[in-house]
């Protein structure tokens, strides 16, 4: 993949039902006020402290600030049409070559169900293929995570590897998926 650092800013991104704005500061608050919650972060990368701390959303914000700022990752706040209230976050980085995970994501749970999820995901894939013109995407999710396996699987991503990982609920085993620009475009009728 083309690695095109610095990243250029976070655009806005526009779906039916969706705003995708930048993350910003004043968001910190309405994270920690969300995200602490179990059905959310037991699929999470085992790096995510649990119990959440209280100034875990101020941490993480700088850190991701500091990352954005580099030029290094993008990284989105979901919003509704009409209410910029954060209900949810999705990020984009770079294959790095390595690490084989490109996106991640996490809603409020009092949305799901609805394909607000797959919206979302489907702007930023749209982003990454149709703007910078990425040629893939590696996706990752616990294998328990049946919502985020669907998401890839609706996108046109294919399953590519299973590995042993450690999520803050406990072992699971990671499923990497690959996501082709020429495949999603299709899938698109693009």
């Amino acid at each position: 993949m083309d690695d095109r650092r610095p990243l250029p800013p976070t655009p806005v991104l526009e779906t039916e039902r969706l705003v995708l704005r930048p993350l910003a500061e004043t968001d910190t608050p309405t994270i920690q006020r969300i995200f602490p919650q179990w059905e959310l972060v037991k699929h999470l990368n085992a790096l995510v402290p649990w119990p959440y701390p209280d100034d875990g959303a101020a941490t993480n914000m700088a850190d991701c600030l500091a990352q954005r700022a580099r030029g290094e990752k993008f990284f989105w706040a979901i919003t509704l049409k009409g209410d910029d209230t954060l209900r949810g976050r999705i990020d984009l980085w770079p294959h790095d070559g390595q690490t084989r995970d490109s996106r991640g994501f996490w809603l409020d749970p009092e949305l799901w169900g609805q394909g607000l999820m797959l919206e979302a995901a489907d702007a930023v894939t749209g982003y990454a293929f149709e703007t910078l013109g990425w040629t893939e995407l590696y996706l990752t999710n616990a294998q328990s995570n049946a919502a985020s396996h669907r998401i890839k699987e609706k996108q046109g991503a294919e399953l590519v590897d299973l590995t042993p990982n450690v999520y803050v609920s406990g072992p699971d085993l990671r499923e990497t998926w690959i996501l082709r620009r020429d495949a999603w475009l299709a899938r698109k009728g693009k």
